[in-house]
């Protein structure tokens, strides 16, 4: 899991994120890594793991545990259980100011999301099923949302943070407030936010998911490569 603030980085996003900006939610073991329960369940091992390096990752994990993988293409031991495989793309944001592009307008309100938004943001998260998410998974960066007379109806946010970059994932809007433009403009606000403090925002969507492959694509993201997000559970 060495550090690379270029291209590469993206290649290994979790293992580059747990050993530098998100080091301090992390929990480590040797060469192996993973987030702390309540923020994320994806781990990481070397980019060319040994046998020490899956045991390092199961010990961390315990007995039974749920390993996420996320993008990382080396197979576990035999005595893994396959929990889950599934076909998606990496895309990042090819430059330029986000304020400028398609989805631009209108921020007066998107407002940034903390932990008195817990109750409210895991409410729309299952409701809308976005991708993981938990208790502590605003911790990962800015959290954005739009509230309507009160209620929480969509949000975007900041997940893995390899050096130079920032994903934007977990970008859900209420069934009831689709097709008014709120995921346009949450991605461009955090882009935006993104590109200003001098990183470049990249993203990761399932291939089977058309319509948000279609909204990143007309927001100006470029497909750099396809990945398989892979799902196991330890011994």
């Amino acid at each position: 899991m060495r550090t690379d603030d270029g291209p590469a980085a993206l290649d290994d996003p979790v293992g580059q994120s747990l050993v530098t900006r998100h080091a301090h939610l992390a929990r480590r073991l040797g060469r192996a890594a993973t987030y702390q329960a309540d923020v994320a369940t994806f781990s990481a091992v070397s980019t060319e793991p040994d046998a020490e390096d899956w045991a390092d990752l199961a010990e961390l994990l315990g007995p039974g545990a749920f390993a996420d993988m996320f993008s990382c293409p080396a197979t576990p031991p035999r005595d893994w259980q396959p929990v889950f495989t599934l076909e998606g793309r990496q895309m990042i944001w090819p430059g330029g100011n986000p304020a400028d592009g398609p989805g631009a307008g209108s921020e007066s309100d998107l407002v940034e999301l903390g932990g008195d938004d817990v109750p409210d943001m895991l409410d729309l998260v299952a409701r809308t099923e976005p991708g993981p998410f938990w208790p502590r998974t605003h911790e990962l960066g800015t959290y954005l949302g739009i509230r309507v007379e009160g209620t929480l109806v969509a949000i975007a946010g900041e997940r893995l943070r390899p050096p130079g970059w920032t994903e934007i994932s977990a970008v859900c809007t209420a069934p009831e407030a689709r097709g008014r433009g709120h995921a346009a403009r949450l991605i461009s606000g955090l882009a935006a936010r993104i590109v200003a403090r001098g990183d470049r925002p990249f993203l990761h969507v399932a291939e089977r998911n058309s319509g948000a492959v279609a909204l990143y694509e007309r927001l100006g993201f470029k497909t750099r490569r396809q990945v398989t997000f892979r799902g196991f559970r330890t011994p």
